[in-house]
């Protein structure tokens, strides 16, 4: 097994393009593997390489017991939104929010030899494709919410055992209030 540290939010690499993968080789058997085994062990529905510090378009899936893997996606959404929908990430761990994606997608690309394939999904699978695809376009799913479920979204960051990002010091003045409030 060979499980990766996962980066977190606040990372670069999560705000970083992914470049596309021009060599179906050995290597990227491996990392398809690193992948594959880090989020089955996280345990994830989905992993983009950018979020095992490799910058390359890569990501896998697991869902409803279908594991897999996609190289260089294009993805083709229906216009129907789910705007209900609660998603969270191995990037930002324990936190969930609800995110608007489309309902339907078709990510065309190539498995691990080169080969071509397409992925159809609706529902879960559609969420994860979108999801997957904006990691290797350096696109978080904070990203995608509107400004008021943004704002709530940060501040459950802010207060993750596991954020970097500091809380607020409150700072209060050295001068004497004279018995009026603070």
């Amino acid at each position: 097994m060979a499980v990766q540290p996962i980066r977190l939010f606040g990372d670069p690499v999560l705000r970083t393009p992914a470049e596309p993968v021009k060599t179906f080789d050995k290597e990227l058997r491996k990392l398809v593997k690193d992948l594959t085994d880090t989020m089955m062990d996280a345990p994830g529905a989905g992993l983009a390489a950018p979020q095992i510090g490799v910058g390359l378009r890569v990501f896998t899936y697991n869902i409803d017991d279908v594991v897999g893997h996609l190289v260089n996606p294009v993805l083709d959404l229906g216009e129907e939104c789910d705007e209900e929908g609660e998603e969270g990430c191995l990037s930002f761990p324990g936190l969930a929010f609800p995110t608007p994606r489309a309902i339907r997608a078709v990510a065309k690309g190539f498995n691990m030899h080169g080969d071509p394939v397409t992925i159809e999904g609706t529902d879960l699978m559609a969420r994860c494709l979108q999801h997957e695809t904006d990691h290797l376009d350096g696109i978080l799913f904070i990203d995608r919410m509107d400004a008021k479920q943004r704002k709530l979204a940060m501040k459950a960051v802010r207060e993750a055992e596991w954020s970097g990002l500091s809380a607020p010091v409150v700072k209060f003045s050295p001068h004497a209030t004279f018995g009026r409030a603070i």
